[in-house]
């Protein structure tokens, strides 16, 4: 299904203030800007004009595509305001997720630190309590994310966490199968028990 023909609208990036130590992942921040402006897919982000997040903004800016930043106001001077876009200015981190999830069809995290961690989890939970059906795809590049998965695997293995857990994300390895895998999200039933869509 391709995405302009669905409900997929808008597309929430989450990542990281920096660049890390890996050329690769700005040059993924880059080229996913470019395919959600090419897909006429909006960005929703958090607002910042520094490290990967400033990057994909631009991307998908310089690409002629639509950009919403949601930024704190008491992160306006530490994450720099990328004021070339739409942005709005909130009171504080929980009024900055609510809002980057509602305007949001669709989930992409990217490399990042504990910050990314912690607004991918929330949606990993809230979907798990059936809270929402958004897709929520990871873009793990050089594969960052793996130590992620493994401690997702071990509370699976421990039984502290549900085996329907895997269902409440994906994960890639390229841009290029970013999109393809929300097309498939949105076209089968999420209870399927796979991380990986190919």
């Amino acid at each position: 299904m391709p995405l302009s023909k669905s409900n997929i609208k808008s597309v929430c990036v989450f990542c990281g203030s920096s660049f890390g130590d890996d050329p690769a992942y700005r040059q993924a921040a880059l080229d996913l800007g470019q395919v959600l402006a090419g897909a006429d897919l909006r960005l929703v982000y958090g607002g910042g004009g520094v490290g990967l997040m400033g990057e994909t903004a631009r991307a998908v800016h310089d690409a002629g595509g639509k950009v919403l930043g949601i930024m704190p106001q008491f992160l306006r001077s530490r994450e720099i305001l990328y004021d070339d876009v739409e942005t709005r200015v909130v009171t504080n981190m929980h009024e900055r997720k609510m809002m980057m999830f509602e305007e949001s069809d669709a989930f992409i995290v990217l490399p990042g630190g504990v910050g990314t961690l912690e607004e991918a989890i929330e949606l990993m939970s809230w979907r798990r309590l059936d809270l929402h059906k958004k897709p929520v795809i990871f873009l793990n590049v050089n594969g960052f994310w793996d130590p992620f998965f493994t401690l997702i695997e071990h509370t699976l293995k421990t039984q502290f966490t549900p085996v329907s857990f895997r269902n409440t994300y994906h994960s890639v390895d390229t841009v290029e199968e970013v999109l393809p895998a929300i097309a498939v999200l949105i076209s089968v039933d999420l209870d399927i028990d796979t991380r990986k869509v190919v």
